[in-house]
């Protein structure tokens, strides 16, 4: 009880800079992949992260089921629609993305890539549509750039990987991974950068993660948000815009 006590200050202040970490990555209009397993608080996490999307700029969401909840006052709304009775009307995520690239938005938000608007979202993303968002289900931020990878080829471009690969190389900044844990709490388990590609193969390095020490009497998983002590590649270009994240954080 005394340990779990003491832990609480550095588990608190691990938790405030995580939250100040993800503020400044979309302030800096960082491309980010969300994953996680089902149920993990993807949507959850998308809708915390999309709070700090600053008012004036245009947003666009795209979902099969409306579960985000923007409050921003230039947001614009797109939602799937099945086909009807005689097997028309249908409208994919696919057909939004494409019609939201008309839109002029400042970020593109995806609810979940399932298919091959996976390309679309990563040609926007290297298009000039910095800041945008998506989720994918994966076991990892790994399997999660091994499913967009898939989902790619979904799309009927005969791509070779290495070409698929630079693209997301190039698309995503941050993964940002949840987890659900045996006792029903949703964390952000990990958020690791993408560095770039060593041969074939997209490198990262992990930022921040949740490190479980145990379970309580009453079953909660205790634990706290440790900085792995890696200074983020992006940390320069937080300073020239002028955005205030101490880098004394990143050494914790």
């Amino acid at each position: 009880m005394d340990e779990e006590t003491t832990n609480e200050p550095a588990a608190r202040a691990a938790s405030e800079a995580l939250y100040g970490l993800l503020s400044a990555a979309v302030r800096l209009k960082l491309n980010m992949l969300v994953t996680g397993g089902t149920g993990s608080g993807k949507t959850t996490l998308l809708n915390v992260i999309s709070m700090f999307i600053p008012e004036k700029e245009r947003i666009v969401t795209i979902e099969d089921a409306a579960e985000l909840q923007l409050r921003q006052p230039h947001w614009v709304r797109l939602e799937t629609r099945p086909p009807n009775i005689e097997g028309r009307g249908q409208v994919t995520q696919r057909d939004l993305l494409r019609n939201a690239l008309r839109m002029r938005p400042d970020r593109i938000l995806v609810g979940e890539v399932r298919g091959g608007e996976a390309l679309d979202m990563l040609q926007a993303m290297n298009t000039g549509h910095d800041g945008s968002v998506t989720t994918a289900h994966s076991n990892s931020p790994r399997d999660g750039l091994a499913r967009i990878e898939t989902m790619v080829l979904m799309a009927g471009m005969d791509l070779p990987a290495r070409a698929i690969r630079e693209q997301m190389a190039s698309a995503f900044h941050l993964l940002v991974h949840t987890a659900r844990y045996s006792d029903g709490t949703r964390r952000v388990s990990k958020i690791a950068e993408i560095t770039g590609m060593e041969g074939d193969i997209i490198t990262m390095q992990d930022i921040a993660v949740f490190s479980p020490t145990g379970v309580g009497a009453d079953g909660q998983v205790l634990g706290q948000h440790a900085f792995t002590g890696i200074r983020p590649r992006f940390y320069d270009r937080l300073k020239l815009a002028g955005i205030d994240l101490p880098l004394t954080i990143f050494l914790r």
